[in-house]
Parts: C-alpha cells; sequence; structure tokens
C-alpha cells in the first residue's frame, strides 16, 4: 500500500510569467496541480487545449474567464470557491480587479471514460 506523498512549495516548479501571472507547477505522471496568482489589472494570452482537460477552482478574489463561443467573445467572472471548467474552448483569464486573485488549476489528459461512479464510490472504511 503506498503512503501519502507531502508537498512543499520549494518542491515545485515556479515561474513568473510577464502577463503578471505566478504559477507554482506540481507535475505528476497523470495529472497536474497549479497554484495560480495573477496581478491586479492582468490578463493571460488566447489559448486553448487540444488534449487537457483544465478546470480551476478560484480561491481568493474574482477572476474573470473569457471564451469564444460561435464566433462571439463571452465572459463570466468567478469569485471565490467557483469552479471554471475550461474544455477545449479558446480562452482567457483577467483579473479586472485591484486586488491579486489567487487559483487552483487541476489539469489531466482524459481518456474518454466516464469515471464518476469510480470517484463517487471509491471509498474503504478501515476499522483499527
Amino acid at each position: 500500500m503506498n503512503i501519502p506523498e507531502f508537498l512543499n512549495p520549494s518542491d515545485a516548479i515556479t515561474v513568473h510569467k510577464e502577463n503578471g501571472t505566478d504559477v507554482s507547477y506540481f507535475i505528476f505522471p497523470e495529472y497536474e496541480i497549479h497554484l495560480n496568482k495573477i496581478a491586479p489589472k492582468s490578463i493571460q494570452e488566447w489559448h486553448f487545449h487540444s488534449q487537457l482537460e483544465e478546470t480551476l477552482l478560484i480561491n481568493k478574489g474574482e477572476l474573470t474567464c473569457r471564451w469564444i463561443e460561435n464566433g462571439i467573445e463571452k465572459s463570466k467572472m468567478v469569485g471565490p470557491n467557483g469552479v471554471i471548467r475550461v474544455c477545449n474552448s479558446v480562452h482567457t483569464f483577467e483579473n479586472e480587479t485591484e486586488e491579486a486573485v489567487e487559483f487552483t488549476v487541476f489539469r489531466f489528459v482524459p481518456d474518454g471514460l466516464d469515471k464518476r461512479e469510480i470517484i463517487k464510490n471509491d471509498k474503504a472504511i478501515v476499522f483499527r
């Protein structure tokens, strides 16, 4: 049986991007978690992911997600504890506020299988 693995910020690959985003990447064999902090009045580059599934959890502040839908730019601001599932949309993230926004990104490469039942039910109680 495996034992827990504990990681600290010093274990991450940390990058400061020119677009005002600081990212600490924790990369594992089948998924990635990264911690982001985007400076006030900053915007990331427009992009999309052809194979990745990317889901964001807003931890602090309000983040604006912009995406293209049927050729039209749309946007939605999401606050603390809100979740954004990007799918394969053309998108960007912007901090329109005066405070830094902190969010956690979960990224993985899906295989097309519906694993919801496994995810909901994979827990075995151990009595000691």
